[in-house]
């Protein structure tokens, strides 16, 4: 992007210079508030391939009339000037005008903008792939191909979440590829846990999220994801491929509490605590993975030259950026 600063590029800049710039990014999210005065803001996400930034628009500005009628998940070139408020991005934007999809194609800018996990689509799916032929019980590996199989381009597209982990397109895709990595190589230390009932486990913990969350740019709770949850919905439709796949009663019993559980705690969404050998390794897998996703994101995203990153909300605490000195 020559002619546009990235928001990684944004974040680098001299929090004490205040710097004309222009921009094209995806509004993430939009919400309308109220200040103290009385009068309504506009309170706006931007992202890119680069990350995300918050700023608001006061209704004084050209922009908010503008931005009124701009749904979330739009695309939009910005001019503003840089200005930084804890550290942190938040510019003042005067000017705001539609892009499409289309015209960043063209211009040849177009994976500058959406973000992706840095393996590709076609290698995490060869790795889902390669996870389903380990399962050798011919009833289990059924249920998990039937479930796959019905929601396949969901499944390569969607977002792990709205916020906290992997959330991005084919972010849900690395999150699972990723804990098959991690349970393949643990699984031969922990001979407790049946492999099968734990890959399986693995592959559909959140294959709610498909119903619990919409939207292809800005990812958004749906309404059965508000009322019910992707753990519900996911124990829903595993039950369903399980009867399909003739699954035995013990089995699908099992298979099912290891999505119900698998968020951990009752208060982080579980609906009961894991209490199966696969259950709890399914479980601690799924959080590893989680943290270590903000992790690899963060390192990812961070502006060159900075030392810590902003408080993330699921690690408690702001990362360190830098890496070790080995040179002693």
């Amino acid at each position: 992007m020559t002619d546009y600063l990235s928001i990684k590029q944004l974040q680098a800049l001299d929090p004490s210079s205040e710097l004309a710039f222009t921009g094209i990014y995806f509004i993430k999210r939009k919400l309308t508030k109220t200040a103290k005065n009385g009068n309504p803001y506009l309170l706006l996400e931007f992202s890119d391939a680069s990350g995300t930034f918050v700023t608001n628009i006061f209704n004084n500005s050209n922009a908010y009339v503008t931005l009124e009628d701009i749904s979330e998940g739009s695309l939009i070139k910005i001019q503003g000037t840089t200005r930084f408020y804890n550290q942190q991005i938040s510019p003042d934007i005067y000017s705001v005008a539609l892009y499409s999809l289309e015209e960043a194609t063209d211009q040849g800018i177009i994976h500058q903008l959406i973000e992706v996990p840095p393996e590709s689509e076609s290698y995490l799916w060869d790795q889902l792939t390669f996870g389903i032929e380990q399962i050798k019980h011919p009833a289990l590996k059924a249920t998990v191909e039937n479930v796959i199989q019905n929601h396949e381009s969901a499944f390569r597209n969607a977002s792990a979440a709205i916020a906290m982990h992997h959330a991005y397109r084919h972010g849900l895709l690395e999150h699972t590829v990723h804990m098959l990595q991690i349970g393949l190589a643990l699984l031969p230390i922990y001979k407790e846990v049946d492999f099968d009932l734990a890959i399986a486990g693995i592959i559909l913990h959140d294959i709610g999220k498909l119903e619990e969350y919409e939207g292809d740019i800005a990812t958004k709770t749906t309404r059965v994801g508000i009322l019910q949850g992707h753990v519900v919905l996911g124990y829903k439709v595993a039950r369903k491929a399980a009867i399909l796949s003739n699954l035995s009663e013990d089995l699908t019993e099992r298979l099912e509490h290891i999505i119900l559980s698998h968020q951990g705690e009752k208060e982080w969404g579980a609906a009961a605590m894991a209490a199966t050998p696969e259950a709890v390794f399914v479980s601690m897998v799924d959080n590893l993975d989680a943290k270590m996703g903000m992790v690899q994101r963060t390192l990812r995203n961070a502006p060159e030259n900075a030392e810590f990153s902003d408080y993330l909300p699921g690690l408690k605490t702001r990362l360190l950026l830098t890496p070790p000195n080995k040179e002693k």
